[in-house]
């Protein structure tokens, strides 16, 4: 049985990130993931995301990892897809 997989998106809360988190939930591509929303309006958030290396939202992390989709203008699905294998 796969090990399950922490996915993390990092948000502002502005509505490309809402649109992004929905477009993650929708494609269902972790299955058995425990996906997590992270708000870097909150100090907690913010201190996550520097950790990461985060400088622009949204971003996605899979058990600690930033996908290099995330550093582009949007999270591509098919490289998130990919990671979650």
């Amino acid at each position: 049985m796969p090990l399950k997989r922490k996915v993390e998106i990092f948000t502002a809360g502005c509505a490309i990130c809402r649109d992004t988190i929905s477009k993650i939930e929708s494609a269902a591509c972790c299955d058995g993931c425990e996906t997590v929303i992270v708000d870097t309006q909150k100090t907690i958030g913010a201190e996550r995301a520097k950790t990461l290396g985060i400088s622009s939202l949204p971003a996605v992390a899979i058990d600690g990892k930033l996908l290099s989709c995330s550093t582009a203008d949007s999270v591509d699905l098919d490289e998130l897809k990919e990671a979650c294998t």
